[in-house]
């Protein structure tokens, strides 16, 4: 008896083959189930046939490679044997731990020595080896393709919105409606002679038209609501130009700035003025409803989006805006690192902001940066455009005046918001005047200043300071439509003499009840205007362990003024008779907290600050000769809440 052969089949396809066309060749020739083909096309080593003598091999590798199959013939030793007009073949073919005489790991049928072709021992064979040499990979049927293709297709037209929906439901619809046309005789009537079949296959059609109506309305339904809610959501470009533009979101900022820019646009024909914030358009909106009643002729347009992308910047068309304001995200009453955050965040937005090309000449840009350092830097970046603001060091600096002089924060209400006289750049043909003469030639406007051509400005010059042509004038006036220099003095003045009398400088004792981000400079503020052994003294009714080290340092770094503490609850009539209130010259009280809490509840800040005035103002009453000369300033957060602290008794208000 010669050599004996197997023939082993790895899964793979002669050349001109596909995967696809072998595995229905083997199918059609053997008759055998899809679990066994599967088997067969697994990408693993698999015996077909044992123990042939070499003509049968032959005849049967020839015969398997005619219907595209790759098979190998191996020797008793494992190695692949040359077949004539075979097309490629491996050098050898993993097989199991099993021996040379048997490299299968199958048990071959008993048939096997007859029929080659015969595949009933694949049942039972197990993979020989992984193979790490290049494979065929398996394309899938032309069936499978064209469902895949279809089915992309389709995702893809129902992914273009609520269009393709509609049709696709519509379609469906219609195709409905044409089957019970079809089924019924075009409608459905009382039917008493069609067959039972006919008559549930029309009520079955019937059922399924009123199925897809439903569907269809309940599509227009959701649609129309989606669209409501874009609409609210609305991300359009907005269309206006030279609008206000506001970066950010601070409810109390913007409530505030959004009512003097009303009051300052009452004269204008069609103003607008833009919000884009990182917050729900809805919101906004129901916000702005609620506290800001009425905005006159002023259009408040809100966006929601993020301030420091260029795609949103565009969206509220900041290249043809006339002003921008940035908003800090945060109060001064925050912790440093939500300030710190803050002032990172109005940065980037200004790098935005001016990295778009503007329209206007006059293009500016308010920010508002907690952190000195940070101004400074975006100051001297942007030193013809952009505007830094710490509201803290203004507010320091106005409470302190108003308390020197009282009255004065009515002043500076006039001066500085737009309820009333506002100030206003005049340029005119001077000719020869000077500051003084051209004081008396503005019927409605007094000038305060000069702004020269490189932008120095002088508040209150000499009045024999010469103009120059290029020269503007600051003047405070109703509105800039009445701004008119006439060619003549409107009045002349008249001489009067001063008394000559000054006031003498004394010691003082001031008051500070509540503690804020702007305490030390109110306190270095008064340093610089009382005389030494004067006192300051803080009213605080829970002080924090840094309040107490605050206040200690700033005793310590003024030598001429004693800064001290005093723990008292200003909302008890009894700790405030305690402290004598009467015998301070000043007593400022500050929109804060004792216990040094972020995110200060303004309206419960200014219930309390308006019940210390009404406490303060009982006690005032019950020793007037004692507390005539002492002047209470309070700083509120609401500017509405501005009847209720006036009737308090207080003789100045900050709005902070």
């Amino acid at each position: 008896m010669g050599k004996l052969y197997n023939i082993a089949f790895k899964g793979e396809v002669a050349e001109g083959f596909s995967v696809g066309d072998v595995r229905a060749n083997f199918s059609e020739r053997f008759s055998k189930p899809d679990d066994v083909i599967d088997q067969l096309f697994s990408g693993t080593a698999i015996t077909l046939a044992r123990n042939l003598q070499w003509e049968q091999a032959n005849t049967a590798a020839s015969n398997l490679q005619s219907l595209g199959a790759l098979v190998y013939v191996l020797d008793e030793q494992g190695k692949v044997v040359e077949i004539p007009e075979r097309r490629t073949a491996n050098d050898s073919v993993g097989t199991d731990s099993g021996s040379a005489e048997n490299p299968g790991t199958s048990t071959p049928d008993q048939n096997d020595n007859t029929n080659p072709y015969d595949l009933t021992a694949t049942a039972k064979v197990r993979h020989l080896t992984r193979i790490s040499d290049k494979r065929v990979i398996e394309a899938a049927p032309e069936t499978d393709v064209r469902k895949t293709r279809l089915r992309y297709r389709f995702d893809t037209f129902m992914a273009k919105g609520g269009g393709s929906i509609f049709l696709a439901v519509t379609a469906v619809f219609v195709a409905t409606f044409i089957l019970i046309g079809v089924f019924t005789g075009a409608f459905m009537a009382q039917d008493l002679y069609s067959s039972a079949a006919y008559k549930v296959l029309a009520v079955l059609a019937g059922i399924a038209g009123i199925v897809m109506l439903s569907a269809l309305i309940a599509f227009i339904t959701t649609a129309l609501n989606q669209r409501i809610v874009g609409l609210k959501r609305s991300r359009s470009k907005v269309i206006e130009d030279g609008h206000t533009l506001i970066l950010g979101w601070n409810e109390q900022r913007i409530i505030e700035t959004l009512r003097q820019l009303v009051i300052a646009n009452e004269k204008e024909k069609d103003a607008c003025v833009v919000v884009l914030a990182d917050k729900d358009k809805q919101d906004m909106d129901d916000v702005l409803s609620l506290r800001l009643n009425d905005t006159a002729k002023s259009r408040i347009v809100t966006r929601s989006g993020d301030v420091t992308t260029l795609t949103d910047l565009d969206m509220v068309s900041l290249g043809s805006c006339g002003s921008v304001i940035i908003l800090a995200s945060c109060d001064d009453t925050d912790s440093a690192e939500r300030k710190a955050a803050s002032d990172a965040k109005a940065i980037q937005t200004v790098l935005a902001t001016m990295g778009n090309e503007n329209e206007s000449d006059d293009f500016g840009v308010v920010v508002e940066i907690f952190n000195a350092t940070h101004r400074e830097i975006v100051r001297s970046s942007f030193p013809d455009h952009v505007i830094t603001v710490n509201t803290s060091d203004i507010l320091a600096n106005l409470m302190v005046q108003a308390s020197r002089s009282i009255g004065l924060s009515v002043v500076y209400n006039e001066i500085l918001s737009f309820d009333g006289c506002q100030m206003y750049f005049c340029d005119a043909e001077w000719g020869d005047s000077t500051f003084g003469e051209i004081a008396y030639r503005f019927p409605d406007g007094v000038p305060m200043g000069i702004r020269n051509a490189d932008g120095t400005i002088f508040m209150n010059p000499s009045s024999d300071q010469a103009m120059a042509p290029t020269d503007e004038v600051l003047i405070l006036a109703e509105h800039d439509s009445t701004i008119e220099f006439m060619d003549e003095p409107v009045a002349a003045p008249a001489g009067h003499s001063l008394s000559g009398i000054r006031q003498e400088r004394r010691v003082e004792r001031e008051l500070m009840i509540g503690w804020t981000v702007k305490s030390p400079a109110i306190i270095r503020k008064f340093a610089d205007y009382i005389i030494d052994g004067s006192q300051i003294q803080v009213l605080l009714k829970s002080p924090t362990d840094q309040q107490v080290a605050e206040i200690s340092a700033m005793n310590e770094a003024l030598d001429s003024v004693e800064v001290g503490l005093i723990q008292k609850d200003c909302l008890s009539i009894e700790d405030l008779l305690s402290v004598k209130p009467f015998e301070y010259d000043n007593i400022i009280i500050l929109a804060g907290t004792d216990s040094g809490e972020t995110g200060v509840d303004a309206a419960r800040v200014d219930a309390e600050n308006i019940v210390a005035l009404l406490l303060l103002h009982r006690i005032f009453s019950q020793y007037p000769t004692e507390s005539g000369n002492t002047k209470l300033i309070t700083e509120i957060l609401h500017s509405q809440n501005d009847a209720l602290v006036a009737r308090a008794g207080t003789h100045d208000v900050i709005f902070s």
